[in-house]
């Protein structure tokens, strides 16, 4: 540099500037181009060797390019963040790979789990078919010891008859006849259902004779009755109706007797005909006597001795009530006991009269031997002495104010019109009949009379003559309902008569009621009544009675039902099982071919309607054929006896003699939606609950997106034709078991509550077990009878807004009770409880049960109810009074009895006892 200095500084102060500038700017461009080919190709190639040799370095310090401590590249902020980032992720991904491999360990033991269970289940399913062969086996061999042990069963099938009939051989006399040797039973198998033939009289000559009423009446009946058939080929017995006939126009009997001979079925003798001669008159004549009915069975009110029967023939009531139906308001009531009379008789007989006016003989000359020729002349002389005494008032006439109604010889007319002498039995305890004085006149449709109207108003008939057959006097125990005393003992009425209580007197007037309403009042009764005879005479069964058809409405069961806590708290309490398995009907009942045969006079004289059902059958050991309920039975039924025990064995086993039984709910509802969708989520959960029934009382149908409750058991909404408090206790033929717990769709119930009266009830199967108790008062100032809902200690009624009783009142209820009861609910849209509690008094003579303190069904929120109104109970005065006319009596009985759960829901431990307590 210091040549360069001289040169530079020497050349210019010297003149050799020019070439010396020329010189170093040669030299300058030299260098500058030198040093940029050395940068341009040495550096690129030492970089080029550094990069490809930076791994290659042992010691970390002596790497150019290497990779820096994290302090040293963390220095800046956000390499700081990137680095942090970084840290989190690789924290994540090593716990997800260690779940990883977590869940492939547990899945590989699932697998190996899943490879044990379908071994497990090959291993079941060879045990199973084990199983089902042993079974099948084990069956075989029941069947084969059953079939060699025991004759072989099958189900009854349908038999008919064939249309020719085998000979029959003739009897000595016509009058020989009973059912082993006129009646041909080939025609009329067991299992034929009794089917009737009936001839129309229109198509024969004596048609044109008969009285049109009788016969309006006859076929109005025969239209209705259930064992009536068109087809006569398949026929069991052949009816021909002859009289009532009108005597101007009245046939010859050999001309009806042509005409009877003539009927395209009589086949020669008449076997399995029965003629009914009807009798709307008093002085109604014996025709047939005269004529050769060959084997035919005959039905009227008229017999001699020689022409009747016994156990062939008939005897029927008068059909006083042709096309009309009593008047039960006209009806005088079965109290007081004791009437103005003690007893009256009102009647003239010619031929007495002359004699009767003679010096009665004394009884020592009768006791000699010189009894009288007729006792009606003695009759009279006494029974004017018993007026004359004047100890009681008694009305006794022999000659009648008017001219007297025609009657046949001996016998004792009537007098005066019908009015007329109900008006005096209305006043008379007793009625006196007195049959005729020819011996031989077994009965007369002047007696039949008689007796007809005694029952009607209530007078107990006492008939002097031991000789009457009284009209069905084969299946009904008239002792219970009149006195029939033989008229030697005419000196002894007045003695007997005074000698009986009240109570036998009010028993006897009650059943004479009973009797008059079930076979005599109507014509309906008195056909369904002479076919009863003939059928359980030849031990056929009885038609099912009907049951009410429910029309269901479609619904949707959209949500479950919850369990409301107050309605089902109970604690560690067992009611019983709630069921899973399908709902199990009570059994139904299978024993009526043989119950044809037995308890005859039972059945026939304490049924409570035209069908003849015995009001104590459903809670006897037995049930008679005419209550063939479907779905019904027996409510003490052998099947299995209580297991006993206490603690948690008692709760929950419903045990005694029916262990296994459910119940049903029936719900009446009229247009209250969202508080029916309650009360029936409250029945979620209810052990023995079969179904629940909601009738459906509105004419307006449920709201098609209204969503019902599933509440584990099938819910059944009827629709009913008209709105009536009356479908509440329609047989529905979807109860299928005997208990019927009828409920209010307001009423709030806890579980153990209907548990405890479901207990109950099974032990009193023929009472009306609930909770409301009301009890009925008499009004002195308004001699009339009050209906009472304060409460009280004492009760005669439980209203069935919460209610368990038998299926078998439903049946009474709706086709057996008077249907002027059922009017007057329709009417007053009320009283249908009182109903059901008077008819099962009426029947039982019991009084109901109630369960618990409670008395009422307090419902918060619920829409106001139809008791809330004033009128309410106003009506209910009424329908006390009114349902007192119809029945004649107050059947209603008062209790001090209550059921209450003492130990049911207490907590104790469960070795110890619970059990119920009854005070």
């Amino acid at each position: 540099m210091t040549g360069y200095t001289m040169l530079r500084n020497g050349g210019v102060g010297n003149g050799g500037q020019p070439w010396m500038l020329r010189w170093s700017s040669r030299i300058r461009l030299t260098w500058l181009s030198f040093t940029l080919f050395i940068i341009l190709v040495f550096f690129p190639l030492i970089a080029h060797y550094y990069l490809t040799t930076i791994d290659d370095a042992d010691d970390a310090g002596k790497r150019i390019f290497g990779p820096r401590t994290g302090n040293e590249l963390c220095e800046v902020k956000h390499v700081q963040d990137l680095c942090r980032i970084r840290e989190s992720v690789s924290e994540e991904l090593l716990q997800l790979e260690a779940k990883r491999q977590e869940l492939n360990s547990e899945i590989a033991k699932l697998n190996l789990k899943i490879e044990a269970c379908k071994k497990s289940i090959e291993n079941a399913k060879q045990d199973l078919l084990q199983l089902k062969n042993v079974i099948s086996q084990t069956e075989h061999s029941y069947k084969e010891l059953m079939a060699q042990n025991q004759p072989k069963l099958s189900l009854p099938i349908r038999l008919l008859p064939d249309k020719d009939d085998a000979n029959f051989p003739l009897p000595k006399s016509n009058r020989n006849c009973r059912l082993h040797n006129c009646f041909d039973y080939s025609r009329c198998p067991l299992t034929s259902g009794f089917p009737v033939y009936v001839y129309n009289s229109d198509h024969y000559p004596f048609g044109n004779s008969l009285d049109p009423l009788i016969k309006q009446a006859f076929e109005a009946t025969v239209r209705t009755n259930v064992y009536v058939t068109e087809n006569a080929n398949i026929a069991c017995v052949y009816i021909v109706l002859v009289g009532e006939l009108q005597e101007p126009i009245m046939p010859k009997p050999t001309e009806l007797e042509q005409q009877l001979h003539s009927l395209p079925y009589w086949r020669t003798d008449g076997h399995n005909h029965l003629i009914i001669n009807l009798s709307r008159k008093s002085e109604t004549q014996n025709f047939i006597y005269n004529i050769s009915t060959g084997r035919a069975m005959i039905a009227q009110s008229t017999f001699y001795d020689g022409q009747y029967r016994p156990g062939f023939d008939i005897v029927v009531s008068p059909l006083v009530h042709a096309m009309s139906e009593p008047n039960f308001l006209e009806i005088p009531p079965q109290v007081p006991v004791k009437r103005k009379y003690l007893f009256s008789f009102q009647g003239e007989k010619i031929e007495s009269l002359r004699s009767s006016l003679q010096e009665v003989r004394s009884f020592e000359e009768e006791i000699e031997g010189n009894a009288p020729a007729d006792y009606d002349d003695r009759i009279i002389t006494t029974l004017k002495a018993v007026q004359d005494s004047k100890l009681d008032f008694v009305l006794v006439e022999f000659t009648c104010k008017n001219q007297p109604k025609a009657s046949l010889p001996t016998e004792w007319a009537l007098c005066g019109e019908r009015d007329d002498r109900l008006e005096l039995l209305k006043l008379s305890t007793f009625a006196l009949i007195i049959t005729p004085g020819d011996t031989h006149l077994v009965i007369s449709a002047g007696c039949a009379m008689r007796l007809f109207e005694a029952l009607e108003v209530g007078a107990i008939p006492v008939i002097l003559g031991e000789q009457v057959q009284l009209p069905y006097n084969d299946v009904i125990r008239w002792n219970e309902a009149a006195l029939i005393i033989p008229k030697p003992r005419i000196t002894e009425v007045h003695f007997l008569l005074r000698s009986i209580s009240d109570n036998d007197l009010l028993a006897m007037r009650r059943q004479g009621r009973f009797l008059w309403e079930t076979y005599f009042s109507t014509s309906d009764n008195v056909f369904s009544t002479v076919l009863a005879i003939i059928r359980t005479r030849i031990q056929i069964p009885a038609a099912p009675i009907r049951e009410e058809t429910a029309v269901e409405i479609p619904h949707r069961s959209g949500k479950a039902a919850g369990t409301d806590p107050n309605m089902a708290d109970n604690g560690d309490l067992d009611l019983g099982p709630v069921e899973t398995e399908p709902p199990y009907a009570s059994p139904k009942y299978l024993r009526n071919f043989t119950l044809t045969a037995m308890d005859v006079y039972r059945n026939w004289n304490s049924a409570p309607g035209p069908f003849h059902l015995f009001p104590y059958t459903p809670f006897d050991p037995v049930l008679p054929s005419e209550a063939k309920f479907l779905g019904s039975g027996t409510g003490f039924r052998p099947i299995g006896g209580g297991a006993g025990g206490s603690g948690k064995e008692f709760q929950a086993a419903l045990g005694g003699n029916v262990p296994r039984e459910q119940f049903t709910v029936v719900m009446l509802t009229y247009e209250r939606e969202e508080v029916l969708m309650n009360s029936l989520e409250r029945l979620n959960g209810l052990p023995y609950l079969n179904k629940v029934v909601v009738v459906w009382n509105s004419p307006k149908l449920p709201s098609e997106d209204l969503l019902w409750p599933d509440i584990g058991v099938p819910i059944m909404v009827v629709r009913t034709e008209k709105n009536s408090l009356n479908n509440r206790f329609l047989p529905w033929d979807e109860i299928e078991t005997e208990a019927i717990l009828s409920i209010d769709d307001d009423a709030h119930l806890r579980h153990d509550e209907i548990m405890f009266g479901f207990r109950v009830w099974r032990e009193a199967r023929d009472r009306i077990v609930g909770f409301p108790g009301r009890y009925h008062a008499w009004d002195i100032p308004h001699q009339s009878w009050l209906y009472n809902s304060n409460y009280s200690c004492e009760l005669s009624m439980v209203l069935t807004g919460a209610a368990f009783f038998h299926k078998y009142y439903a049946y009474l209820y709706s086709y057996v009770m008077p249907q002027a009861i059922r009017d007057m609910v329709d009417e007053y849209i009320n009283c249908e409880d009182i109903a059901m509690n008077f008819l099962v008094s009426h029947i039982t003579r019991k009084p109901p049960i109630k369960v618990t303190s409670r008395w009422t069904f307090r419902c918060p929120g619920c829409p106001q109810a139809l008791s809330h109104d004033d009128s309410h109970f106003h009506e209910r005065h009424k329908c006390i009074n009114f349902f007192v006319k119809v029945y004649g009596y107050m059947p209603l009985l008062y209790t001090q009895f209550r059921v209450d759960s003492v130990l049911f829901k207490t907590r104790l431990p469960h070795d110890k006892t619970k059990c119920f307590k009854f005070i």
